[in-house]
Order: C-alpha cells, then sequence, then structure tokens
C-alpha cells in the first residue's frame, strides 16, 4: 500500500476545507430531535458529528433478545447512529419471517402484527433506550429477481436461492412496486401515479408511527435511488426525473412531521454541467468543517475542470513518488535506453459516470431541494468506480486513492450548498470475504465457488485485511477533516444470534444454535480491529463536535 497518495489528499483537502471550532452551536434550541442546518447537525442545544454503522438485517432477527444485545455491542463501540431498512415488501405472504407491506396486483396491504411493524417498533423503543438514533431508509433501488434457469453463457446461470432477507436487495423496493403494478421499467417508480400512490400511503403510515419519537434521525427517502436498477430504464429518465421525485416526497413527509429531517439516501453521483432544478446560489457558502482552531473558507461548487485538474495532479504526485522510489511503471517508447515518452502522463479530460449525470443522478441539486435536510454518498470502490486508473498504483490502492478524492469532491459539492453531508455507507470486500460477497445487483456471489462467474484468481484486486483496516483508517480520517457530518461504515456484524426457521440465513460454522448476522461480503462480525478503528473514528469525530 502506497501512502505518499493518500498523504496528498490529506494535505489537499485541509487547503480546501478549512474550518471551525463548534462545541455547542449558537442559537440553537434544546429538541430532542436532531435537526440540521448549515453548520451541521444538533440536538438538546448541542452540536452531534457522529460515526455510524449499516444493518438492514436487524428487524428479521426473531428475539427481542438478540435485537437489544445488537444494539449493545453498537452503543458499546461508541457508534451513534444506525442505519437501517424501515421497509420489507413481499410480492407473497411468506411462511416465516418477517414482512412489513405486500404489494400485490396493484394493491399494498401492510403488515401491523408481530412480525411487521412491531419489530420496528421494538427497534426504535430499543434504540432510544441505548442512546442511539436511526435513520429510516423507506424503499430500494435495487431488486433483482434471482435466476431460475442456466443459460448456455458463463456469465448468467441458475441463482444459487438465499433465504430472503440475508441479501441488503432482498425486501422489495422499488422494482418489486414496477413489476407488481405491471410496468416495465424502473423509472416508473418515480412517475407512475398509482405507485407514487401507493409509496405515499405506506410512507405516510412510518412517518405518522414515529413521528414524535426522538430516536428517528432522520428519513432516508431511498437507497441509491437512480435512473437504472436491474429492470430496464426509459429513454427520458434524467437527472431531473429523479431530482423531482426527492422534491415531492420530501415534500409529502414535511407535511406530516415537523419534528424530523428528511434526508435523500443517494450514492453522491454528480453531474456538474446538467441543467439544474434548484441550482446553487452565486454567493459559496462556508464549510461545515469543524476541526478546532481553524476558520471557515468560501466554497464554490465543484467543477468539471477541478476534478481533470485534480485527477491530473493526483496522478503527478503518485508518478513522482513512485520514480523515488524505483516503482514507475514505463508504457511509453524507449530511444537508446532513455524513456522519450509515456501514456502515463496524459489524463483523460472525459469525466466518469460517477460526475456525468449517466446514472441519472445529480446529489448537489437534490440536497439544495428546501426539504432536504442533508445529502448522503456511498463508497464502495469494488462495485463502483470513483476515477480513472493509475498504473502507477496498485489495484486496492487504486480503490482506496479514488475514494479519498471521492469524499474530497461530494464534501466541496455539499458545501457549496451549506447542508450537512453524510457517507452513509463505504466498505471494503477483503480476499478473505469474497467467497461471500454479492453486489448490490445481484443475488448470487460472483466469486464464490459454487457460483463462480467471476475469476477468482484475481482475488488479490481485493484488499487483505491490512490493507482494509489501513483503508477504513484512511476514510474515517479524511471524512472527518472534509468536515462530513457524520461517517457509516457498511455493514454491522454480529455473532451469536439465534438460529430459528426464519427468512434470513445466518453462518453457523462455529454453532449449529447460533450464528452470525447476514454477510453480503462486508459483515464485521468478530472483526475486532474494524471495530477498534471505528471506536477510535467515534472518539474523534465526537471530539470534533
Amino acid at each position: 500500500m502506497r501512502l505518499f497518495s493518500y498523504f496528498w489528499l490529506f494535505t489537499y483537502v485541509l487547503s480546501c476545507l478549512a474550518a471551525a471550532p463548534s462545541g455547542t452551536i449558537a442559537e440553537r434550541g434544546s429538541s430532542p430531535y436532531v435537526s440540521s442546518g448549515k453548520d451541521g447537525f444538533s440536538v438538546n442545544g448541542s452540536s452531534l458529528r457522529f460515526v455510524g454503522t449499516n444493518l438492514y438485517w436487524l428487524p428479521t432477527l426473531e428475539t427481542n433478545d438478540d435485537i437489544w444485545n445488537v444494539l449493545k455491542n453498537i452503543s458499546d463501540t461508541g457508534i451513534k447512529v444506525i442505519r437501517i431498512w424501515a421497509f420489507n415488501d413481499v410480492e407473497t405472504i411468506p411462511a416465516s419471517g418477517t414482512w412489513f407491506q405486500l404489494v400485490q396486483n396493484g394493491t399494498a396491504t401492510i403488515n401491523e402484527g408481530p412480525n411487521g411493524l412491531q419489530k420496528l417498533d421494538t427497534i426504535v423503543q430499543m434504540a432510544e433506550q441505548q442512546g442511539l438514533y436511526v435513520i429510516m431508509s423507506l424503499t430500494n433501488n435495487w431488486n433483482p429477481v434471482p435466476n431460475t434457469t442456466t443459460i448456455g453463457t458463463p456469465d448468467v446461470l441458475a441463482s444459487v436461492a438465499l433465504p430472503r432477507n440475508t441479501l441488503s436487495n432482498d425486501f422489495g423496493g422499488m422494482d418489486l412496486y414496477v413489476r407488481q403494478f405491471g410496468l416495465q421499467n424502473h423509472d416508473d417508480f418515480y412517475t407512475n401515479d398509482n405507485i407514487l400512490s401507493a409509496f405515499q400511503a405506506y410512507t405516510k403510515v412510518i412517518v405518522l408511527r414515529y413521528f414524535n419519537s426522538p430516536a428517528v434521525f432522520s428519513w432516508e427517502l431511498a437507497n441509491d435511488a437512480r435512473c437504472n436498477s436491474t429492470m430496464p430504464t426509459s429513454a427520458t429518465c434524467t437527472t431531473q426525473t429523479v431530482t423531482k421525485w426527492h422534491a415531492l416526497m420530501a415534500a409529502f413527509i414535511a407535511s406530516l412531521d415537523p419534528n424530523h429531517i428528511v434526508s435523500s439516501g443517494t450514492s453522491g453521483f454528480q453531474c456538474t454541467d446538467c441543467p439544474k432544478l434548484y441550482p446553487v446560489a452565486p454567493s459559496a457558502s462556508p464549510t461545515p468543517s469543524p476541526a478546532p482552531g481553524k476558520k471557515r473558507r468560501k466554497v464554490t461548487p465543484l467543477t468539471k475542470e477541478q476534478i481533470i485538474r485534480q485527477r491530473a495532479e493526483s496522478r503527478r504526485q503518485n508518478r513522482a513518488a513512485a520514480k523515488r522510489a524505483g516503482t514507475l511503471k514505463e508504457d511509453g517508447i524507449m530511444i537508446r535506453g532513455r524513456w522519450v515518452s509515456t501514456a502515463t502522463r496524459v489524463v483523460s479530460s472525459s469525466i466518469d459516470s460517477s460526475t456525468d449525470g449517466s446514472s441519472g443522478v445529480d446529489s448537489q441539486d437534490i440536497l439544495n431541494i428546501p426539504n432536504i435536510g442533508f445529502g448522503s454518498f456511498q463508497v464502495y470502490p469494488d462495485q463502483e468506480s470513483y476515477g480513472p486508473y493509475d498504473p502507477n498504483l496498485d489495484p486496492v490502492s487504486n480503490k482506496i486513492n479514488s475514494s479519498l478524492a471521492w469524499i474530497q469532491q461530494s464534501a466541496q459539492s455539499a458545501a457549496a450548498v451549506g447542508k450537512p453531508l453524510v457517507l452513509n455507507g463505504f466498505g471494503l470486500v477483503t480476499q478473505t470475504n469474497l467467497n461471500n460477497f454479492v453486489p448490490f445487483n445481484m443475488s448470487y456471489a460472483p466469486y464464490a465457488t459454487n457460483t463462480a462467474v467471476m475469476d477468482v484468481s484475481v482475488s488479490s484486486d481485493f484488499a487483505n485485511s491490512a490493507q482494509q483496516e489501513q483503508g477504513y483508517s484512511s476514510f474515517l480520517e479524511m471524512g472527518d477533516s472534509a468536515g462530513l457530518a457524520g461517517i457509516m461504515q457498511y455493514q454491522w456484524g454480529s455473532a451469536g444470534i439465534t438460529e430459528s426457521s426464519a427468512a434470513i440465513q445466518l453462518d453457523t460454522t462455529n454453532s449449529p444454535s447460533t450464528g452470525d448476522s447476514p454477510n453480503d461480503g462486508y459483515s464485521i462480525a468478530g472483526n475486532t480491529a474494524i471495530q477498534q478503528i471505528l471506536k477510535q473514528g467515534a472518539q474523534a469525530m465526537a471530539g470534533g463536535s
């Protein structure tokens, strides 16, 4: 792992995002509900910066003791905020396990029984008792249907069926609505009146059920909303389609609940050149960075030219360091033993999919919606590309390096709007976890020996344990330095969960009666090193509040 590239990024971001001290934020009331403003989050009159974690599977646990123990372990780590799925849509009522809503043939029925919303009641109540706040995500972009037949290609095969709710993408969501309302395109979810009415009806039940609970941190409209999914996308879906939907739903929730923040939940994709529905005002906003002893500086919206310039500088720094270390990878023309040109000097002027609007997401435009209280973005470099590949870095260093730049870019974009920003999920898949890794748009593990469609020999492209630890530490440090209001790891893992006939699949390797929580390749069950890193990160973030 090369540290020189990370050092340059830390230096750069500190020069761009200077900070101000903020113990108790001025003129804040003593409300028990979390609020947001240009200086970040506040609750009970004090500022709140946090490290959090994701555990979509928490409502599926069978016993209250399991739920309590998981939340207690999280709280003991110093984590303040958890993010869960506040939805669990099914197309037919399952024989066992948790489900919140049946969506079938254009109608929806909500389950308020013991294996329904009462599970959510328990989590909210126990979270409050443990001093935790809960981000409630209301739907998911991803809901792939497993293949049922083998097609004669190496890339498509019969899926190995996992119990329902084992994966984060098997809780229903946007595509389930589209299928059950007899439509074809993923983006019909954003525009079809019948689907909108059904989703708003479910949202209203959830919001009104908890609108007076101080344990609710925010209502997250959707996880990773975008134009594309595993279903087809219409030619008319653009960034404005997704932005309009966020504006509609944010206004709807704000009309129901005056107590809680509404947040977006997007992956943070940007579009510097897209037309805006909510353009940023010409006067730049101050950064919300809270590092003590420094003054705030004005920032301007992120531009295509700036992204290209930053990438070129990063590559130049990496190349110079590699040359000094004797590890420079030359790929140019050699004449008489001397390299006269090399392609590594050239940086393409094109912008990649994370910043060109091709996903249908303009996170800055969404953040500037009046009823959106804070923005979000995600860091999953094993599934997304956040910048061009640098041949002077190994694959894992490339992933970490581009992720750090992505954090810095996202922080600048949000600072220009003047609202808080939360990294609502970050993770690196390790070589030891590769057999369990299921990408968010798949229903099976592509590197597992029994379903492999990917070349397992490329495992060196994934982090080892030491690289994962270094990466997580770097993400937390960069997020803190860049002034993020919250940083959330994906995903928490717990051992000793009660085994039952419920829907989720537990790892019972070490015990026939208990097991580890579901693992999609990101679980940290039993990983005390990562848990310690999160604990240290939580202390650092809290210290800067």
